[in-house]
């Protein structure tokens, strides 16, 4: 039986069909604007907006409700000319050879490069890192649940209100990035999980043209499924 006092009243907003569906719509076109960038102006960003999106990005699930993730936000620039020079090795090593012929070719339409001078134009960078483990009240180690996959549905959720809120971002991985666990300071408890460079998008900006996947190429509905005759096929 659960516990009465560790729940709340929750009554979420019904829409009529057609207010919802263009509400979803509405947030459909709005994020089918939303394109990776390499190309940021030096502009400021408010530490507000900042703190708006890792609010937002917070409000994701998690397992156990753990909420295993650590959005460390830098705006200071050596610390952002640190991780260039840091993850600018790690790329080359990767470009030079760690990465395979089939993966460099795949990034060519991309037409990325160990080169991310963006790195130090862009007013902030966001490291999220994720939380192996926690910490009980009394000191003792508190294991987290589901850590990648909560931790990659709040990462979600920050990109989605960074566009919202007019601000532009990639999702860079240099591989490893042990190094900025180093310069960041963070605890061995915590895996860096994803960078992201946040700004506006320089006004001479440019994006690949690329095609994203139809509706009928990544979802199906009401599948038919053929279930074999019982011992048929099986050993």
């Amino acid at each position: 039986m659960k516990n009465e006092s560790h729940f709340l009243p929750y009554s979420p907003p019904v829409y009529s069909e057609r207010e919802a569906a263009d509400r979803g719509e509405l947030f459909s076109e709005l994020m089918e604007q939303r394109r990776s960038v390499r190309f940021f102006d030096s502009r400021p960003v408010p530490q507000e907006m900042i703190e708006r999106a890792v609010r937002t990005a917070s409000s994701a699930p998690s397992g156990a409700h753990r909420q295993p993730w650590r959005f460390v936000c830098i705006s200071e620039p050596e610390t952002k000319r640190s991780i260039r020079i840091a993850a600018e090795k790690e790329e080359q090593k990767n470009y030079g050879g760690r990465m395979p012929p089939e993966w460099l070719q795949a990034l060519q339409p991309i037409g990325t490069t160990w080169e991310k001078p963006y790195l130090e134009t862009v007013p902030w960078i966001v490291v999220v890192f994720a939380e192996m483990h926690g910490h009980a009240s009394d000191g003792s180690k508190q294991k987290n649940y589901y850590v990648r996959e909560s931790v990659g549905i709040a990462c979600g959720l920050f990109i989605a209100a960074l566009h919202n809120m007019g601000l532009s971002t990639l999702t860079h991985t240099p591989s490893p990035m042990n190094f900025l666990t180093a310069i960041l300071g963070r605890p061995n408890h915590e895996r860096p999980y994803i960078l992201f460079p946040v700004g506006y998008a320089a006004d001479d900006c440019t994006v690949p043209n690329l095609r994203r996947k139809p509706l009928s190429e990544v979802a199906v509905f009401n599948p038919v499924v053929h279930s074999k005759p019982s011992g048929i096929g099986s050993k």
